[in-house]
């Protein structure tokens, strides 16, 4: 027994008790024809026979022989030589010799379990030979035919059972893979989630907190002088804070922003041109140009998100009396412009932005354009206004 053989895969340990039976049943075979015959040696025959099997027997369960590959050689030479005693006294002990082939490319290395064989395969023709007092084709071919079927068969078996275990690996190996995508999937989805979410509190709850903060701002300025101005600039702050909360439950349940729900894109431009004009010192108008055209629900939304940060970035930092914002269809792409006459900035600054100083508004528009497969420009000198240029197409695009 080798001392991998607890580790054999079921159909080997099979094949292997039944080559023990095999081997049991010939030792029987050989005893009872001994017997049979009523020899000389009959029942040295028997003796013999028993004794071959005990000692096969008590490899077979010995936890030594199954753990060291040493002992299993020493057990093996002890059966070959109990099976060359019994092929001396019986030819009947040829027919053993065909397990010991497959037990002996079991145990021994690939090219001593070949050499062996052919060594046992020539042993059994000598001692059948003796036996029948002449050498003969049959004699000969018979225990050479076995040894090259025995070897054919384990070679075989052997290959079948690599194969088996580079695939056995590469479906390891495919299922780790697997598992490595879908975790870097999983990673790179929460990355683009955390992104999406970092663009939706900017355009909505940061931009009207924002909004609401100016307004308090204003209202305390104003509250020493005229108590009904500040009423009114704190009646506008409340608004503010219930249209960010209605705001803030929406986009969390990811559906529709609020003012797209009851309108089309156009009546959401004008709303939030209205209100912006209506809450700060600042005169926001809408223009639409060219024929109508059915956009997404993703156009939809990145338009009036990009419109929404745009505007309160001029609230914020233009000082401008006026805003432009102008909706053109222009037949496969939509246009969104918006151009103020404030203060406008230097273009070369830009890429030094950071979302920690203000930054963040125009990175996330340009994303928006960018997963819509759009443009984003953004013209500006200083002293002389902003413009604010996003085109995408009408009807592609994910949802953002």
């Amino acid at each position: 027994m080798s001392s991998t053989a607890s580790h054999l895969p079921r159909t080997a340990r099979g094949l292997l008790w039944c080559l023990h039976l095999l081997l049991a049943g010939l030792l029987v075979v050989a005893a009872a024809r001994a017997v049979a015959d009523g020899g000389a040696h009959a029942w040295l025959v028997v003796a013999v026979a028993g004794a071959l099997a005990l000692t096969y027997g008590a490899g077979v369960v010995s936890a030594r022989v199954r753990a060291s590959r040493r002992a299993a050689r020493v057990w093996l030479a002890a059966v070959v030589a109990g099976w060359l005693v019994l092929l001396a006294l019986s030819a009947d002990g040829v027919w053993v010799a065909f397990p010991l082939y497959f037990l002996q490319l079991h145990l021994l290395p690939r090219r001593a379990g070949v050499v062996a064989v052919l060594a046992t395969a020539l042993a059994a023709v000598t001692g059948f030979a003796a036996h029948a007092g002449a050498l003969t084709l049959a004699i000969t071919v018979g225990p050479l035919l076995g040894a090259a079927v025995a070897i054919a068969g384990v070679r075989g078996y052997q290959a079948l059972y690599r194969e088996s275990e580079r695939r056995r690996q590469l479906i390891e190996e495919l299922t780790a893979t697997r598992a490595d995508l879908a975790a870097a999937q999983h990673s790179a989805g929460v990355l683009a989630e955390r992104q999406r979410l970092a663009r939706e509190i900017h355009d909505t709850l940061a931009q009207g907190l924002s909004s609401i903060q100016l307004l308090l701002r204003a209202a305390e300025r104003a509250l020493p002088d005229t108590a009904q101005t500040a009423a009114g600039h704190v009646a506008q702050a409340r608004q503010a804070a219930v249209d960010n909360l209605a705001e803030a439950r929406r986009f969390v349940a990811a559906l529709t922003p609020p003012a797209l729900e009851d309108a089309g894109l156009v009546e959401a431009l004008e709303q939030l041109c209205a209100t912006t004009t209506a809450r700060h010192r600042i005169t926001a108008r809408l223009h639409r140009t060219g024929d109508p055209a059915q956009l997404s629900a993703a156009t939809e939304i990145a338009l009036l998100r990009i419109a929404q940060s745009a505007l309160s970035n001029v609230v914020r930092h233009a000082d401008a009396d006026t805003v432009d914002v102008t909706l053109s269809y222009l037949g496969d792409q939509v246009a969104l412009d918006i151009v103020d006459d404030g203060t406008g900035f230097d273009p070369t600054q830009l890429a030094a932005m950071e979302p920690n100083g203000g930054g963040f508004g125009l990175a996330a528009m340009r994303a928006r354009a960018d997963a819509l497969g759009g443009t984003f420009t953004v013209e500006a000198t200083t002293g002389a206004g902003t413009a604010l240029a996003v085109q995408v197409p009408t009807g592609t695009g994910t949802h953002s």
